[in-house]
């Protein structure tokens, strides 16, 4: 057990005291935040603006704020960028956590606050660790070090003051030193901007460390364990790090990547977590591997509200506080931050599992779905369909995508997948007929579109070569970190950029 281990763990009891807490204490645990982000901004332009000082209660704030995107947000954001201060948030912003999404082309600039890093990303990550050695006491997680597979790391200067990058960056660049010994790689390797090339660096460098656990995003984690398989010749992870126990992943859906990772680290002791981190804020994480769901996260720094999916796009949409919440509904979430994010949408949408603690999982983006028949297929549908057809035919899944076939005068509609696998021991066509099933069984406004062939026949699925989408990916210029593939989209632009790559060019 490494030094720092004792005195880290008396640090973790406290947390999980925290934790405690708010547990059993949202409501309150969420009014002191609102509380306390209302006060400190009081005095800034924006708090200004809207009258922060005669807000009284979270109603006032619903009705004296608006809904914000980050394209209503970004004037004020770029005053920022070019060094004015006090504006969103009142203590100094020099760091700016730099976001495309998935594939867009656009860049956002999310003010990064001290108060958003100690707060919010740094403690939830440490949270993270609380909540995996509750139920795991006897667990050695914090006897080696973590690898972790972040984003490009490169820091840009915009002036003499601030600087931006990927999220990773921005806290690796601002993470105390005790913290950097025990992470992986190492700073010239976590540093690189090329991503293949970093793999390669990070795979030679990392297997003779004693790594106990790993957090990153499931795709680009494989690539990392299937080149280090290729290096050695080993075939299980834990003969490289035989006291690895625990994946932390985000980003993406874990359903469809279990059974490939259940592959790689055949081991019952074996342990996953997700979280949902994004530039914005760390807002949950799995407490309990056997429960659906990631805890919220209420004393980190945000304040949450919650949009019915179906307000989205209204001049003035309605939102609901935790207290109003019902379970397995669809809300798109709604943030207001110690970075000075003031009611922003975030883009995911998400459902409560759990009121007693408030859990959540995220079913998909706001932009990312497919209903272009009345269907409503969103991402966890997509996503639940693909894991029920890999157990029925022991395939697995690497990544896909989907869109929408429109009618035309003499053919209704349907849905084109273009799908990689890792292995696929049965005929595309029962794969297809499979997967067409499970999405009747779990959606069932896709199942009435499909009766008969009404509006939707059968699917059509592409098989991808290996590799294709990472090659699409690189042609993009979004290889590496946490850019993904767009699982769902209700017009055919992604889809029709990939169909090339399904014949290998």
């Amino acid at each position: 057990m490494s030094i720092i281990s004792p005195a880290f763990r008396g640090y973790i009891k406290l947390r999980q005291s925290a934790i405690d807490n708010f547990m059993h204490n949202p409501i309150d645990t969420q009014q002191q935040v609102f509380n306390e982000l209302v006060g400190s901004a009081q005095f800034t332009e924006y708090g200004k603006k809207y009258r922060f000082q005669d807000i009284d209660n979270i109603s006032d704030f619903q009705k004296k704020v608006p809904i914000n995107d980050y394209e209503t947000l970004k004037p004020y954001i770029h005053r920022i960028l070019e060094g004015e201060q006090n504006v969103l948030w009142p203590s100094p912003i020099t760091w700016f956590a730099k976001s495309s999404g998935t594939t867009s082309d656009k860049s956002k600039f999310i003010p990064v606050s001290k108060e958003s890093l100690d707060d919010n990303h740094y403690r939830s990550a440490r949270d993270v660790l609380a909540l995996y050695l509750r139920y795991n006491p006897n667990a050695n997680v914090t006897s080696g070090k973590c690898l972790i597979l972040g984003g490009s790391h490169q820091v840009n200067q915009l002036n003499a003051a601030s600087f931006f990058g990927d999220l990773s960056a921005v806290m690796l660049q601002n993470m105390p030193l005790a913290g950097q010994l025990f992470r992986l790689p190492e700073m010239s390797i976590a540093l690189m901007t090329e991503w293949e090339e970093k793999i390669e660096r990070m795979a030679h460098s990392t297997i003779k460390e004693n790594v106990t656990y790993i957090a990153g995003v499931p795709t680009w984690t494989v690539v990392l364990i299937k080149r280090i398989f290729e290096i050695t010749g080993a075939n299980n992870l834990l003969d490289i790090w035989p006291n690895l126990e625990l994946y932390i992943h985000g980003g993406v859906n874990f359903t469809p990547y279990r059974r490939q990772f259940e592959q790689l680290i055949p081991s019952p002791r074996m342990s996953y977590r997700e979280t949902y981190n994004a530039s914005e804020g760390f807002f949950a994480a799995q407490d309990r591997e056997d429960e659906e769901g990631m805890m919220l996260f209420l004393n980190h720094g945000i304040f949450y509200e919650f949009m019915p999916t179906e307000e989205y796009g209204k001049e003035e949409p309605r939102t609901l506080t935790l207290k109003e919440v019902e379970l397995y509904k669809n809300y798109a979430l709604v943030i207001s931050t110690n970075g000075g994010l003031w009611r922003y949408v975030v883009g995911d949408t998400v459902q409560f599992t759990s009121l007693d603690p408030f859990r959540i999982k995220v079913t998909g983006r706001l932009k990312h779905f497919i209903n272009a028949f009345g269907e409503e297929v969103i991402v966890d549908n997509a996503d639940n369909a693909i894991a029920i057809a890999c157990a029925e035919t022991g395939a697995i899944v690497a990544d896909y995508t989907a869109a929408p076939v429109y009618m035309t005068g003499d053919s209704n509609g349907a849905h084109e997948w273009i799908i990689e696998f890792e292995r696929l021991p049965v005929p595309l066509s029962t794969f297809t007929t499979l997967l067409d099933k499970s999405l009747q069984a779990i959606n069932s406004d896709y199942e009435a579109k499909r009766h008969k062939d009404i509006a939707l026949r059968m699917p059509i699925v592409h098989e991808m070569p290996s590799g294709g989408f990472r090659r699409w990916l690189k042609d993009k210029g979004k290889l590496g970190g946490q850019h993904k593939v767009p699982r769902l989209s209700n017009d055919r632009k992604y889809l029709e950029e990939l169909m090339p790559y399904t014949q290998g060019n």
